[in-house]
């Protein structure tokens, strides 16, 4: 049996990174950028009014106040989208718009608080002549070419996230798609002949299968693509069928079938179909966790070895086993740097046992009161229950050699992002 770190070590040197795909820029958010981009084009491409205002000579308006306005000619009106027409000759103002590219001649722009005109709103007719009541300084609210992006800046790097910004700054230079990390393809089923669907009805005493769903939202909320194969019966057949069909994916995962009961088909289907490269994890919950290789094509076709995820059949253990497990394989196919989980320090409101000498991982709720964190299991019992889980935002972690840590002692929790 391994411990956790020695397990997830042996799990990462077995995962490649995936091939990257050209993607649209809103279907790129979340992905890992595949190649440096280089911004082709300033912006803004030439020098643009910061504000509505004035476009102005800033010695025509030298010494202006409220008490001693300078009143200039107002020759023309700029919009954003549009170019001045007759440039600035001195002692004259030209009104102009936020965005809208400078006049030439014209050196500031004052903003319409400034002068005479409060606001540009519902006037059918600008007014011939302005009273401009502040001095300004040349370059005053004038935003410069190439001052947010600079031509020839690197404006997004090979193994960044692609997020909101990004997406900003490759739209900017006119890019409408981007190559990227794809996201991994993963098979999820689900083993038991007890379970049913939800929606059909039970027959006792079958229970309702929620696993599946779970473990899909968990592997999209990491940035893959969930294929729910469904319920395998508690037969070779039935499940070897099942995990052939997802060898056509970039990794299966199963829940089920990993412990040491009569029916727990999984663990043994693998021996016989692959690989075995863990067989059990020094953790509570999800001890009984296999990983394993299996023969396989993957979506592109071509032979390879499929990573496969052999969860607990339990909810809780089996997204413990996820989060500690899966997930930063699922990351590492994705390309992502940091595959650690976010943690803190946070006090315990409660004591924690720890009788087996394994990691245990213990669901918790997170509150930070007075600049300090503090954390509390919301259901007492060891591993939670699938109910007391919807609360929990975050894993404490007890080491293998603790047995005990005590109400007020600080503990490492690993952040749960489910509910954020």
């Amino acid at each position: 049996m391994l411990s956790v770190d020695e397990a997830l070590g042996k799990i990462l040197s077995c995962i490649d990174i995936l091939e990257a795909e050209d993607r649209p820029l809103l279907g790129s958010l979340g992905q890992i950028a595949a190649e440096d981009v280089h911004a082709e084009i300033d912006v803004p491409s030439r020098d643009s009014s910061a504000r509505d205002g004035f476009a102005v000579r800033a010695r025509d308006i030298q010494g202006a106040s409220p008490g001693n306005p300078r009143i200039l000619p107002v020759i023309e009106t700029v919009m954003a989208g549009f170019a001045s027409k007759r440039g600035l000759s001195p002692g004259t103002a030209i009104r102009i718009m936020t965005g809208a590219p400078m006049p030439p001649g014209a050196d500031c722009v004052v903003s319409f608080e400034d002068t005479g005109e409060m606001t540009a709103v519902g006037k059918k007719r600008p007014a011939k002549r302005v009273s401009i009541l502040k001095a300004e300084k040349k370059g005053a609210n004038i935003k410069r070419s190439g001052e947010q992006v600079a031509r020839g800046s690197l404006i997004l790097s090979r193994g960044a996230a692609i997020g909101p910004v990004e997406l900003n700054l490759l739209a900017s230079q006119g890019y409408t798609r981007v190559k990227a990390i794809r996201r991994p393809l993963v098979a999820i089923i689900d083993t038991g002949q007890e379970l049913a669907n939800p929606g059909r009805q039970l027959r006792l005493p079958q229970i309702y299968n929620g696993n599946g769903l779970s473990i899909a939202a968990l592997v999209q909320r990491c940035g893959g693509t969930a294929w729910i194969l469904g319920i395998a019966k508690d037969t070779k057949r039935s499940i070897s069928a099942k995990i052939r069909r997802g060898t056509r994916a970039d990794a299966i995962v199963t829940t089920g079938g990993v412990s040491s009961g009569d029916r727990d088909l999984v663990k043994d289907l693998l021996a016989e179909m692959g690989q075995i490269m863990v067989r059990q994890v020094r953790m509570v919950p999800g001890k009984a966790f296999t990983f394993a290789l299996v023969p396989g094509t993957g979506p592109s076709g071509s032979a390879r070895q499929i990573p496969h995820f052999a969860l607990s059949g339990n909810p809780p253990a089996a997204m413990a086993n996820f989060e500690i497990l899966a997930r930063p394989a699922l990351l590492k196919m994705q390309g992502a740097s940091g595959l650690a989980p976010r943690t803190l320090e946070a006090v315990m409101e409660e004591s924690l046992v720890n009788d087996e000498a394994l990691r245990r991982f213990a669901w918790v709720s997170v509150e930070q009161r007075q600049g300090c964190y503090y954390a509390r299991q919301p259901d007492s019992k060891a591993g939670g229950t699938l109910g007391s889980m919807a609360s929990a935002d975050g894993l404490a972690v007890i080491p293998e050699d603790v047995a005990l840590v005590k109400k007020g002692e600080k503990i490492r929790v690993i952040l749960l992002d489910w509910h954020h």
